[in-house]
């Protein structure tokens, strides 16, 4: 994930060039404009399979939604709320119930600092998790 002026002034093609040679293969720009998507961005990003995943929110229309989902191939990321939307257990629940996945990487993060040890908080993490 990253914004949209640090990686013009980096350039498009050597971005996803080198996102493709870390073995990236897909890119939040949450401020990268639609428009720019479709005549800039997804050429380049298509040449070197990465995929750039689209935004939404509660408030984005059906319509769009739909626009979104035919002019893109990854998946679309639903920002559920203004807060940290991964320290909330409900936002978790909610989305288990109704999408196809769920980002909770802030929870990961918040278990890191609790237990200093990777190994500690991914056990955590799937414990929290029903796993």
């Amino acid at each position: 994930m990253g914004y949209l002026n640090p990686i013009l002034h980096y350039g498009y093609e050597k971005f996803f060039a080198d996102l493709a040679d870390s073995g990236v293969s897909g890119v939040i720009i949450p401020d990268l404009p639609f428009a720019d998507y479709q005549t800039i961005v997804k050429p380049i990003a298509d040449r070197y399979d990465i995929r750039v995943i689209m935004m939404i929110t509660p408030e984005t229309s059906d319509e769009r939604i739909r626009f979104i989902d035919d002019n893109t191939d990854g998946f679309i990321y639903m920002v559920s709320s203004a807060s940290v939307t991964g320290a909330q257990k409900q936002t978790l629940d909610s989305a288990q119930q109704n999408a196809a996945g769920a980002i909770i990487g802030s929870k990961f993060v918040n278990l890191l600092r609790e237990t200093n040890d990777p190994d500690k908080a991914l056990d955590k993490l799937m414990e929290a998790l029903g796993e």
